[in-house]
């Protein structure tokens, strides 16, 4: 079933999780480590998170459209979790607009492909292996009545 409000709240948690987890990366950790190593950070530490919410909104959006909501959050995260990165280091650092695409030579892309790729791939995945239903012994104890 196509729910946009599921796909939008869990863009949110992304976005806000990105943008913390660029906090997080240019005070604390980027004044001991390399500019590489706190790049890699910032793309690595949000990649289980991601994965995380792709399976969320897979087993949310299960049904006959699950290719549409699967594709609806694999068109509207990473453009607009980009937008919300490309906001946050212009208006924090006043950087200009070179200086942000500058990350797309380094590990960045990464990050942007799985935003891309890992909706589909949750959804395809739910798909191939249903919850079992509640009237079904799910091996452990008493069937449910």
């Amino acid at each position: 079933m196509l729910k946009p409000s599921v796909t939008f709240v869990l863009w949110l948690a992304i976005a806000l999780f990105i943008v913390v987890n660029d906090v997080v990366g240019d005070t604390w950790i980027a004044a001991t480590l390399t500019v590489r190593t706190v790049e890699w950070y910032k793309v690595l530490v949000p990649l289980p998170y991601v994965a995380m919410l792709a399976i969320i909104h897979a087993r949310r959006t299960a049904g006959p459209r699950w290719f549409e909501a699967a594709l609806l959050a694999a068109l509207l995260w990473p453009v607009s979790t980009v937008l919300v990165d490309f906001l946050y280091v212009r208006l924090t650092y006043e950087a200009e607009p070179a200086a942000f695409f500058d990350r797309f030579g380094g590990p960045y892309p990464l990050l942007v492909g799985a935003l891309f790729v890992l909706p589909v791939l949750a959804g395809l995945f739910a798909r191939s292996f249903p919850p079992p239903s509640s009237g079904e012994d799910t091996g452990g104890g008493r069937p449910h009545r």
